[in-house]
């Protein structure tokens, strides 16, 4: 595969590692400053939830070196590829439950329409593979999380 003809791919998975960095710190805010009635459940999901995407970090920064690319690595760079925004304010547990859907939808719409589109380009199955599972994994969380809201 050549750098040049992958490189739409490569930002792609850029943007997502950046997306689901900003993802890791908000989850990791979510799990520290949770409080309410739930807070035990939701305490240990986002635990759960940050330790899953921890996986999925190393998994989509290896791909991008696979196929040639540099994986972006500071913070600095993370913030400024993210098309998700940082937690700033101290959500209450329902606030926090809707960012988190309508971030993972925003991260499964990127995949859906930008990263399997351009790895289906370049006929590369493994990040297609990549991209489908972490899909299905974020179509789960939001689901879970829909399924919570239903009992509110």
């Amino acid at each position: 595969m050549c750098l040049m003809d992958n490189q739409k791919l490569i930002n792609s998975l850029n943007q997502l590692l950046s997306n689901c960095f900003v993802m890791y710190v908000k989850l990791h805010r979510y799990h520290w400053y949770v409080q309410g009635h739930h807070f035990f459940q939701l305490h240990a999901l986002f635990e759960e939830m940050y330790t899953t995407l921890a996986d999925d970090i190393d998994d989509i920064a290896e791909r991008v070196l696979t196929i040639d690319g540099k994986p972006l690595a500071t913070m600095i760079k993370y913030i400024k590829e993210a098309t998700l925004e940082e937690a700033t304010a101290d959500d209450k547990e329902g606030e926090m439950i809707d960012k988190l859907i309508e971030d993972f939808q925003q991260i499964i719409n990127e995949i859906k329409e930008e990263g399997i589109p351009y790895a289906s380009e370049q006929k590369d199955e493994p990040t297609v593979d990549l991209l489908v599972t972490l899909q299905g994994k974020l179509e789960k969380y939001v689901w879970m999380l829909h399924a919570y809201r239903a009992y509110e």
